[in-house]
Formats: C-alpha cells, structure tokens, sequence
C-alpha cells in the first residue's frame, strides 16, 4: 500500500474496506460538520454501512472508476478526498472531499485534490476534472477556486440534502489548463 506525504503529520492513502471501523469512527466524530452539505454521514451510520460504501468503492477501483483516499493527522483519520466518478473512456472525472472540522483550515483537502489532479491528468490522461459543491458550502467552493478551477455555473435546487432542494455549482479544470509535474 502507498502513502502520500500532504504535511509534516499528514498523509494521504487508499481508503480500503478492511478501514471500515476507523471510517465509522472517524464519520461518527464529524457526522454534524460533515453533514452539512453532503450526504456521507447519512449513508455511513454504523459498521455494516461503512464496509459496505468502502466495498464499493474497492469494486469501482477494480472496474477502472471510482476511487477513494483517507487523511490521515497523526494516525488519525480526519477526511478524505475520492474520484466520485471516473470515466477513462470519456476523459472525465469527479473530484470530491470531507473533513472532520479539527482537520479543517491547513489546506490538506486542496493538497490531496492537487494529488488525486495531478494523477488523473498525467498518469491516467484524463481531460476534464469536475468538482460538484453546495451553494451554501463555501470551504468546498474555495477549495475548487484555489485548484484554479472554472465556476461554469449553478444548477437550480436539482438536489435534495436533508429535506431541503439545494442549488449546487458546478466548477472544472481541464488537461492544457493544469500545470505540468515538475
């Protein structure tokens, strides 16, 4: 298994299903803040969910798709990042992230995402990286703007969050605009 460096006491990893436990821990101590705009929290609720949502990304990983990264500070799960989606054929993929809120302003998701980019761009030659955020959830907002993403615009209460029709923005960067590996 690798690990990937993002500070001093911080790493990135491939979040795996054997990490279901410490995935539950981690989504029970950040369920309200990390439940203000997505959906995560409600669908890990206890053991069997987080083995199974892990699982599942583990199937799309074998299938070319989706994958999925933990953060960890000092050993300790704190957030993730994840190819949502990831089409190969179409040049296209889904960037997105969570953090707990004692992980929350160091700049660990901007850095795991330029990691997740940098990937999707130069090993796996992708075009397009897309980032889908809440209107209302203005740290995800500022995250796809200092990754020099493109706002390309809102799409209108097309999704409901906890009873409540959200607008969500839609943000991307494309391969020419991402800059090379050093």
């Amino acid at each position: 298994m690798f690990s990937t460096a993002l500070a001093d006491d911080a790493r990135l990893f491939p979040l795996e299903p054997r990490h279901a436990e410490e995935f539950l821990i981690h989504m029970d101590r950040g369920r309200e803040y990390i439940g203000q705009h997505i959906v995560l929290p409600d669908v890990v609720t206890d053991l069997e969910s987080a083995r199974s949502f892990l699982s599942a990304y583990a199937q799309k990983a074998a299938a070319d798709g989706g994958r999925i990264y933990g953060i960890r500070v000092d050993g300790t799960l704190v957030g993730g990042v994840l190819f949502r989606t990831f089409d190969a054929q179409s040049g296209t993929c889904e960037v997105g992230c969570w953090l707990e809120p004692a992980a929350a302003g160091r700049g660990l998701v901007t850095k795991a995402c330029r990691v997740l980019i940098d990937w999707a761009f130069h090993e796996r030659g992708m075009h397009r990286v897309e980032w889908y955020a809440s209107a209302a959830n203005k740290k995800s907002l500022a995250v796809a703007e200092r990754l020099g993403m493109t706002r390309e615009g809102v799409l209108r209460q097309n999704h409901p969050h906890r009873g409540v029709r959200q607008d969500t923005e839609l943000w991307s960067v494309l391969a020419p605009e991402w800059p090379p590996t050093a």
